[in-house]
């Protein structure tokens, strides 16, 4: 099967990171040989269609764009636990002059929305997280020439994606940053390496595979396709470049000497994440619900107040395991320092 990047382009692609994922960064990737994400996570349909304009302004490269498979909500069985959560978070929001919002238990990601966006826009690559989309997305997206990939973290989700038609997976390992790719929200991530992940899906499934998780270096990216990945996906590299929507609070928080330890926590949104400890974390990481998005809803505010005022002890600090050797600059020179030594995809 041909790959979604051309022969010319380099085996990695930029991770889809909310926030830090600009239309800059995805094409100074694409520009710089590699093959650029957009998210469309947390956006409106409107702000995901000026970003894809956007990135198409700025490359004659092909890019893509990740999207949120809706997570199944109860109110009825949850409704209690997060009123209490947002009971625990009152206090920080009043000292951070916030107000935690009333939850939203519908479908605020617009995923049908986006789908007929995406159709329409004829994307060369969408990636999908959280889960599965229904069958017929796929074909949708397959009639209009766009490639699916299926983010996975076990053997088990890269069956069912392969039986749901996916043409490539994204092995995500637990060194990646940010949130790891569970298919059910409640699901309590293992602990297994891309390394170790990407040898037990290849097992079990024979298209082709991407891997993602604290890949920092162009050691990293050469073992990973000597191991069989047709390419690798970075995101935690780009954080501190120049074209990276990081905020400065947040490009604080990387550099904060006295941040040393990484955990995963459902504090911020409800579904495990990997990032940096801070007091945000240590505050909330035992009493957070497993209820993704709404718990996201919930600290959305506070997060917003908490980086304006260049307070990184408040908001999500995601990161990979390898978020020390992140480097600023041009994202182009991080993209031909992990890829130095690096044959072309399919070449």
């Amino acid at each position: 099967m041909a790959h979604t990047w051309s022969r010319s382009t380099l085996p990695l692609l930029g991770a889809p990171m909310a926030g830090p994922g600009t239309p800059e960064l995805a094409a100074a990737i694409s520009n710089a040989g590699g093959f650029g994400m957009l998210p469309a996570g947390y956006q409106p349909v409107d702000t995901l269609a000026a970003a894809i304009e956007r990135a198409r302004s700025l490359t004659d490269h092909g890019f893509g764009v990740n999207v949120f498979v809706p997570s199944p909500q109860d109110e009825a069985r949850d409704a209690f636990a997060i009123a209490r959560y947002a009971e625990q978070l009152a206090p920080v929001a009043r000292s951070l002059d916030a107000a935690v919002p009333a939850p939203r238990w519908d479908d605020t990601d617009s995923f049908d929305a986006k789908i007929d966006l995406l159709e329409e826009q004829r994307i060369p690559l969408v990636s999908f997280v959280f889960g599965l989309p229904p069958v017929e997305v796929v074909e949708r997206l397959h009639a209009v020439g766009t490639q699916v990939m299926a983010t996975v973290t076990d053997a088990d989700e890269a069956l069912a994606a392969v039986r749901g038609h996916a043409d490539l997976l994204c092995v995500q390992g637990a060194q990646a940053g940010g949130h790891r790719g569970t298919h059910g929200v409640q699901t309590i991530p293992n602990d297994r390496g891309w390394q170790q992940l990407l040898g037990e899906v290849r097992s079990v499934t024979g298209v082709p595979l991407v891997v993602a998780g604290g890949i920092m270096t162009a050691t990293d990216v050469r073992l990973a396709l000597e191991l069989g990945a047709v390419a690798v996906q970075c995101g935690t590299a780009f954080l501190l470049t120049d074209e990276a929507g990081t905020s400065a609070a947040y490009r604080a928080g990387l550099t904060d000497d006295a941040l040393d330890e990484l955990v995963v926590t459902r504090a911020f949104s409800g579904r495990p994440a990997r990032g940096l400890r801070n007091d945000f974390v240590d505050r909330f990481d035992t009493v957070a619900p497993a209820v993704f998005p709404i718990v996201d809803q919930l600290t959305k505010p506070l997060r917003a107040a908490a980086t304006k005022q260049s307070d990184h002890q408040l908001i999500n600090l995601w990161a990979g395991t390898g978020w020390r050797r992140a480097r600023t600059g041009p994202a182009a020179d991080v993209v031909a320092e992990l890829t130095a030594g690096v044959a072309p995809a399919g070449g």
